[in-house]
């Protein structure tokens, strides 16, 4: 019998664990709290054919090792679509929008699936966010679907082998997971893994106005469609053709950082031969997502703001600039990246500023270098402790904007950024409700 090892046992190692079962394997499961020891699985290793790696899974001297013994590694979505490929459906198989970059990736899957469904498609979103892409792939006998729309991170892009996608963009690429890679250009060319396996009857939605995706331009093999902010939005209105055009005032997603996501779902829509209407129908009445810019609750005059989708320097950066003079709460899990951009954001936009999480005392020198006024940081090891100082001096008769938005990731003290997002919302209310 086939012997397969799953090297981590969360929501991507699950999903991998039935596809496998489907496929006939005998299962080693190697997690530390819920399987087998990494000692332990050594031994096994001669046993077994297919290693799947979880996303958030280093490199570990396990993996190493079954990379040197020439075991094929992988993980859930190259698994994922290989299954897809023996799926005995009467129906044809669904095509696949995969969706990566540092910034905007989880708005730009959530709304092309949500407008695919608005128009009257079977879509469903996943990857990244929501259900795991083998998940929706084992549902498809009982769910039929047109389109699946996954995001796609870079973790998750490393051992990509056989995955291909029928429409394929890179948002925008910024330094991140510094602490990952050895350099950000190891981290780029992770992220165009998106586009090696497309052929030219497969759409690449290239950001001809993003430097590192234009330096990696000779990567893709599929069918180009450009996009840029600055040759199709004007100051007040996006172009769709020489007739039609979006009102930028109108979008219900607000912010600079959003034009750069409403472009690629309106092209998408393009591609797929949307009409007008229907695209800007549904981008003037599309609700933000949870834990993105999401203004959750209001008392007196102080707004409270969750964006612990907020993972990286550019986009609290971003957050930082829709909501300008706000009491900043930001800081997490260390990436080893310089803070020095995102400190002088802070200098010129941000009344107080609250540090927390691994990478405070980083944060606090980075800051300290500057002339912000010292009396106006506050330093806590967790976020609780910070709401906690925050309440104690919140004026809320005066018109603040509390902004949630870490800048980094949630694996210091959380399990996501979604966890993340509920347990700060529900220590607000806890504390002003």
């Amino acid at each position: 019998m086939k012997k397969a090892m799953i090297f981590g046992y969360g929501v991507s190692g699950i999903s991998a664990e039935k596809l496998l079962k489907q496929e006939q394997y005998d299962i080693y499961i190697v997690d530390d709290k819920m399987g087998l020891g990494s000692l332990e699985a050594m031994k096994l290793l001669p046993t077994v054919n297919l290693f799947i790696k979880s996303p958030g899974v280093p490199y570990s001297e396990l993996v190493v090792q079954a990379q040197k013994m020439n075991i094929e590694v992988i993980d859930e979505v190259e698994l994922g679509y290989r299954h897809l490929k023996k799926v005995k459906t009467q129906e044809k198989l669904p095509q696949i929008i995969a969706v990566t970059g540092t910034n905007g990736k989880t708005t730009v899957t959530s709304k092309i699936s949500e407008l695919l469904q608005y128009t009257g498609y079977r879509a469903k979103a996943c990857g990244n966010i929501g259900k795991p892409f083998g998940e929706v792939i084992l549902e498809l006998q009982e769910e039929p679907l047109d389109y699946i729309v996954i995001e796609l991170s870079s973790f998750q892009l490393e051992n990509i082998s056989e995955f291909k996608a029928d429409i394929a963009m890179v948002i925008n690429l910024v330094p991140d997971h510094i602490d990952r890679y050895h350099s950000p250009g190891e981290y780029y060319d992770t992220k165009f893994n998106i586009c090696k396996n497309q052929s030219e009857k497969d759409i690449f939605l290239l950001n001809i106005e993003d430097k590192e995706s234009v330096e990696r331009k000779e990567k893709i093999k599929g069918t180009i469609v450009p996009i840029s902010l600055e040759k199709e939005c004007g100051k007040t209105h996006i172009f769709y053709n020489e007739t039609d055009k979006f009102e930028i005032s109108k979008f219900s997603l607000k912010g600079k950082h959003n034009l750069e996501n409403i472009m690629f779902i309106i092209n998408v829509g393009k591609i797929l031969k949307i009409k007008f209407e229907v695209i800007e129908e549904f981008l003037y009445t599309t609700l933000s997502l949870e834990h993105r810019l999401e203004k959750f609750f209001q008392k007196n005059k102080t707004i409270f703001i969750n964006d612990s989708k907020g993972t990286n320097l550019d986009s609290t950066r971003y957050a930082i600039g829709a909501y300008p003079k706000s009491i900043l709460i930001c800081g997490g899990k260390d990436k080893k990246l310089n803070l020095d951009i995102l400190m002088e954001q802070i200098v010129n936009n941000v009344e107080k500023v609250y540090l927390m999480g691994e990478n405070r005392f980083l944060a606090l020198e980075a800051l300290q270098k500057t002339e912000y006024n010292k009396e106006n940081i506050y330093v806590f090891e967790t976020l609780k402790e910070v709401i906690e100082e925050l309440k104690k001096n919140l004026d809320l008769e005066k018109e603040n904007v509390v902004l949630f938005s870490p800048g980094t990731s949630s694996f210091d003290q959380f399990p996501n950024y979604i966890e993340r997002g509920k347990i700060f919302k529900k220590l607000i209310k806890g504390n002003f409700e």
